[in-house]
This record gives structure tokens, C-alpha cells and sequence, in this order.
């Protein structure tokens, strides 16, 4: 018997929750195929098969609590890879005899079935490159990714009166199976990720003095500098120019202005950061995650949208690493993918400044002594009160309405 064990979750992790197994007792497995999956506070760790065999125990189930290093269950050798040689006949040469072998049930493995159905695939289009032509997530993943097909999580185009970015698929229903007819309650655990994310959230409230201001900003000249140059940036450069990248470039030089709201409190002591590592707030269906842009002040807005729409497919395929969700100096969220018009952002505590963005709507607006139609947005800045004054507040996000209101600015640094 082989040992399935949960390995090493990255620094400081001790636990995760079993999220799902992807194989019964008694399935055959091959090797490298994912058998479990586990969620900690912040990514969901695939534990795959050392070797090919039968899984012939269990030994938690979904929702356990389990510590690095635990048994999770057993591999019986040997019989896995004759299992899935025997469940399909081999299929003569050809691309359509390997699609139609990747039709069959038994040649798609569970992972991969999950992957094309959030990926909007199907399965049989995809050549299996595992054992007997299994087709497995990674076969999926790496069809999802071709250049022919959109990316439906990175942030990528949006019309001057759409969201700035696209969020990730809708969160699905988190009750494991529906109600029972005439049940008037359904009571579940929090996973591992949801208790951390209250308690970060309640320690942010705890810990901070915590303080939002508002402005709004005119998007007209930004987004006509979109639409001039969007087509010629994704045909040079093969990236979409969102909208984010504005708002990154007028955040990090806003945060060089006012460097206070990019530091942080070490007990008695004020830590300046010499550096932006920005993150950006994602809703997922496990909950909130925050994957983090390192060094985004010191890249262009074309490798700042290729290094986001780098993280963004890592999250849209579960695939973050601790590296991608941790060191963060300053987050911004976008309520408005969701049609938020305003809110007050919760801190991503020790960070002491958040940036908030909301939906881009037409309203009036005086100009010039006229009332004029403008695609608007108000943004707020929530902040650390305890070492970020209200005046900094206010002109740092004055600062950012000033550079996206005129974005020729940004080119001055």
C-alpha cells in the first residue's frame, strides 16, 4: 500500500480542509492524477498519485480538518494502470479517434470534467495526453489557455460604461446539495478559508482606525485613450488594455506622493515601503483572495497587463502559489464588476491604505458652466486613521482623480 499524504502547504500553514475527492475507493487511479483536493486559508492544494494503482481507502472525509504530513488514505499498487488500459479499446490513429476516445466517460478523468465545465470546454474536443488517452486537467487547462479563446477571469476589455475589470465565474451556491423540500434552514461549516477570511476582516476592524473618503472621477479622457490605443496594444503586445492599469500606474504615483499610505505599523514603528507590491482584490467561489503585483510601480502598463492577466489565469485555474497572495503594500477592489455604485473597503490589514473602485455610470455634471453627460466613477480611499492623516487621505485621492482625469500625466513621472 502507498500512503496519500497531505504534503507541504507553504510557510506557517499547518492544516487545510479536505475539499474534494475526485476518487471513490475502489476507482483506478494513474500516476500524477489528482486524487483530493485541500483548501487552506488561501490556495487549494491537488494532491495527486505517486504511483498507479487502486484507491482503496478513504481515510477522511470531505470537510476534515487535516495537519501536513497525515495520512489521508491509501493507494493499492499495480492495478490502476490496467484498470484504465482495460476501460476503453485502443483507438486507431488520428486526431478524431482521439476525440472520440476523449468522449468516452471512462477517458476523462473527474478534475478534468470539473476544469472544462467552469472552463466552458467540452471535453471531447480535447486530446487526452495521460495513459490510454485520459484526458486530464492539465489537458483541459492547457486547451482553456489557446490564444482563440477569451480568458473569462483576467481583466480584460470592458465599454466605457462596464466594470473595470472582469471578476471571476459567479461564486456558486455554497450548500452542498439543495434543501429538503419544506426545510426552512440549511446549516453548514465555514471551510478553512472562510473562518481565516472573518477573522482577517474582524482583525482589520479590531486593529484600525479604520476611516473611507470619497471622490469620483471624470472617465472620459482615459477612456478615449483606451479605445484609441486598446486594438494596437493587443495586436503588438498581446494583452488587453483594461482599465486597471491606469488605475495602477495613478495609484503607485499618488503612494510615491504620500508614501504614508503604502507603509505600515510594526508596534511603535512606522515601516516605509520603498516599493509598490499591489494587490488586487478578487471575488472566487472558495471566497475573497487577493493575488499581489510585485514591484507594480516600477512596470509600464503594458508588463503590468501581462503580469495581471499572468496572475489572473493562476486564479481562474486554482493554480496561486503562497509567492502570488503574499507581500502586498496596497490593494485596490473593484465593487463595480458587481454594479456597486459606492462602498467603504475593508482594510487588507497590516496594509493601512485600500483603493475602491465602483461601476462607471453616464450622470450630469456642470462643465464649464454646462451640464454635460460624463461617464463617472466614484473611488474611495479607506485607510489606517492611526498613522495616515484625513489631509493625506484626501490628496492622495485627489492625486489619482487628477492623473486618470488627465492621463497624459502618468507619462511624467
Amino acid at each position: 500500500m502507498i500512503a496519500i499524504k497531505v504534503p507541504p502547504l507553504g510557510e506557517s500553514i499547518v492544516e487545510a480542509t479536505v475539499a474534494r475527492w475526485l476518487k471513490r475507493e475502489g476507482d483506478a487511479v494513474s500516476q500524477g492524477e489528482t486524487l483530493v483536493e485541500l483548501e487552506t486559508d488561501k490556495i487549494t492544494v491537488e494532491v495527486p498519485a505517486l504511483q498507479a494503482g487502486v484507491l482503496a481507502k478513504q481515510q477522511h472525509k470531505e470537510g476534515d480538518v487535516v495537519k501536513v504530513g497525515e495520512e489521508l488514505g491509501e493507494i493499492a499498487e499495480g492495478a490502476g494502470s490496467a484498470a484504465l488500459r482495460d476501460a476503453a479499446p485502443a483507438a486507431p490513429a488520428g486526431s478524431a479517434a482521439l476525440r472520440d476516445a476523449a468522449a468516452a466517460p471512462a477517458k476523462v478523468a473527474p478534475a478534468a470534467r470539473r476544469a472544462a465545465a467552469e472552463a466552458g470546454i467540452d471535453p471531447a474536443t480535447v486530446t487526452g495526453t495521460a495513459r490510454g488517452g485520459v484526458v486530464t486537467k492539465t489537458d483541459v487547462l492547457a486547451a482553456a489557455q489557446a490564444p482563440a479563446r477569451p480568458a473569462p477571469l483576467a481583466p480584460v476589455s470592458a465599454p466605457v460604461s462596464a466594470p473595470v475589470s472582469a471578476p471571476l465565474p459567479a461564486p456558486e451556491s455554497r450548500f452542498p446539495q439543495a434543501p429538503r423540500p419544506g426545510a426552512s434552514e440549511t446549516r453548514e461549516p465555514m471551510s478553512t478559508r472562510r473562518k481565516r477570511i472573518a477573522e482577517n476582516l474582524l482583525q482589520a476592524q479590531h486593529a484600525t482606525a479604520h476611516l473611507t473618503t470619497f471622490n469620483e472621477v471624470d472617465m472620459s479622457a482615459v477612456s478615449a485613450v483606451r479605445a484609441r490605443l486598446r486594438e494596437r496594444v493587443e495586436k503588438e503586445h498581446g494583452v488587453k488594455l483594461t482599465f486597471m492599469p491606469f488605475f495602477a500606474k495613478a495609484a503607485s504615483m499618488a503612494l510615491a506622493a504620500y508614501p504614508i499610505v503604502n507603509a505600515q505599523i510594526d508596534g511603535t514603528d512606522i515601516i516605509y515601503k520603498h516599493y509598490v507590491n499591489l494587490g488586487i482584490a478578487v471575488a472566487s467561489d472558495q471566497g475573497l483572495v487577493v493575488p499581489v503585483v510585485k514591484d507594480a510601480d516600477r512596470k509600464g502598463m503594458i508588463e503590468f497587463s501581462r503580469d495581471l492577466s499572468a496572475i489572473a489565469t493562476r486564479a481562474r485555474d486554482g493554480k496561486l502559489t503562497m509567492d502570488d497572495l503574499t507581500g502586498g503594500t496596497f490593494t485596490i477592489t473593484n465593487g463595480g464588476v458587481f454594479g456597486s455604485l459606492v462602498s467603504t473597503p475593508i482594510l487588507n490589514y497590516p496594509q493601512v491604505g485600500i483603493l475602491g473602485l465602483h461601476k462607471i455610470q453616464d450622470r450630469p455634471v456642470a462643465i464649464d458652466g454646462r451640464v454635460e453627460i460624463r461617464p463617472m466613477m466614484f473611488i474611495a480611499l479607506s485607510y489606517d486613521h492611526r498613522i495616515v492623516d484625513g489631509q493625506q487621505a484626501v490628496l492622495f485621492l485627489v492625486r489619482v482623480k487628477e492623473l486618470m482625469e488627465d492621463p497624459a500625466a502618468m507619462l511624467i513621472d
